[in-house]
């Protein structure tokens, strides 16, 4: 198993936003996870230029995401995926160790 995997789909999104925003071309997305929520932590998701000597770096074609140690304990075996609905579009996170999420689906708790 994969310490964390990011789909197709989230990687095209990725590669998208960076070169819509003009970003250098070795510019990540960084997931990171923080206290907070209503349900304990919370997911956070935002372009960063820099990586960290704890990162773990995942490329997905011209796309690429970091984690930081601390956040990738909690996010161990769990995916990166892009959805684009009709109530709108967002990153989500599919976390096996999340033992319940909020309504909004950007917290979670664990036992």
């Amino acid at each position: 198993m994969e310490q964390f995997a990011v789909t197709d789909r989230a990687a095209t999104r990725i590669a998208e936003i960076v070169a819509e925003t003009k970003q250098a071309a070795e510019t990540a997305l960084r997931v990171a996870v923080l206290a907070g929520g209503c349900s304990g932590f919370q997911y956070r998701f935002e372009l960063d230029p820099q990586t960290q000597p704890d990162d773990l770096i995942i490329r997905r074609g011209p796309a690429r995401v970091v984690v930081d140690s601390v956040s990738l304990d909690l996010l161990s075996g769990s995916e990166l995926d892009y959805t684009d609905e009709l109530m709108g579009s967002h990153f989500a996170v599919r976390n096996p160790n999340a033992k319940s999420a909020c309504g909004c689906g950007t917290s979670f708790s664990i036992d």
